[in-house]
């Protein structure tokens, strides 16, 4: 059961006593099980609080067992934390994260087979080192092949769902089921998928092109990294593209148009080299980072008349 912030608040203050202990009611899983687990170091801006529960599977089938068997708690997948703000109050329920036995990368011909805890850069570069085209684009966005599905990830005009062929899935009763390609048509839009918000991506095939000379796949890599480098902010704590671009007009326009690039709220900025990335710069709090972007909101509609759409996922209550 995935739910959103206010869902949150409202099961944690009433409908699951807090002091119940959540783990003596888990069924007999195989992976990694631990309470009060803090989230802070397993996200890119370093912010927020613990994992009531944090559960690391042992493969998919131990993943279904605990969907079948759970009681009936919030239930959070956490990728590589690329695209995500943890609230400071942390994240009640079970929180899943998918680790080693999801993050294969296996090549057959010009098809990648990828567990959706795979990092998608490392999907480019395994691409790369057995003259896979097609995959160049993702050598620079930070995540996992499950949430980059998830969010339709893209770059430099292409899309991740432009090469999806196959996609593993666990519905909420714990099913495991594998989607073709004629399954996956039109499930798919601008940084989003329309898939139900409960399934669980467990693993995904994507289709390229094999090349006999590699250098060109290194070529367009190395083009994708420079640009990267030369216009966002490398080596911040930074979670990516905090806005979808609205039609029309990128997001990071709209920013500077109101004035906001380089503003602070306590220890979060928004970037100087980017105006669509929010900082954390070393003692932010995941409410200063949520406070300053909706400042953001506020201004942009205020004065541009426009309603900026997060692109970050917002996980867990407040402290």
């Amino acid at each position: 059961m995935v739910f959103d912030g206010m869902k949150w608040k409202r099961w944690f203050n009433s409908s699951f006593p807090k002091k119940e202990n959540l783990m003596k009611r888990l069924p007999p899983v195989r992976g990694k099980v631990s309470a009060n687990e803090p989230l802070a170091k397993k996200n890119w801006f370093g912010v927020g609080g613990a994992a009531q529960v944090y559960f690391e599977p042992a493969d998919a089938s131990d993943l279904a067992l605990m969907i079948r068997e759970m009681p009936p708690v919030p239930l959070t997948i956490l990728g590589a934390g690329s695209n995500v703000l943890i609230r400071d109050g942390g994240i009640p329920g079970i929180t899943v994260h998918l680790g080693a036995p999801f993050a294969q990368i296996r090549v057959e011909k010009d098809k990648m087979i990828c567990g959706a805890g795979a990092k998608v850069m490392d999907v480019a570069r395994v691409a790369e080192k057995n003259h896979v085209s097609g995959f160049e684009f993702l050598c620079g966005i930070p995540g996992s092949v499950g949430g980059a599905v998830r969010m339709n990830a893209g770059a430099y005009g292409e899309q991740i769902s432009d090469k999806l062929i196959e996609l593993s899935v666990i519905t909420p009763d714990g099913d495991l089921r594998t989607l073709t390609q004629d399954e996956l048509r039109d499930s798919f839009q601008y940084r989003t998928c329309l898939f139900p918000t409960g399934w669980i991506f467990v693993g995904a095939v994507f289709q390229g092109k094999y090349v006999a000379d590699s250098a060109v796949i290194s070529e367009r890599m190395a083009l994708n990294r420079r640009k990267r480098e030369n216009g966002q902010p490398m080596g911040a704590r930074t979670a990516g593209s905090t806005f979808k671009n609205p039609e029309g007009t990128p997001a990071w326009q709209l920013i500077d148009k109101v004035g906001m690039r380089g503003a602070r709220r306590g220890g979060a900025e928004v970037s100087q080299k980017h105006a669509n990335f929010l900082i954390n710069l070393g003692h932010a709090t995941a409410k200063d980072i949520e406070s300053l972007g909706e400042e953001i909101r506020s201004k942009v509609y205020e004065k541009e008349g426009i309603t900026l759409e997060w692109e970050i996922k917002k996980l867990g209550v407040d402290k």
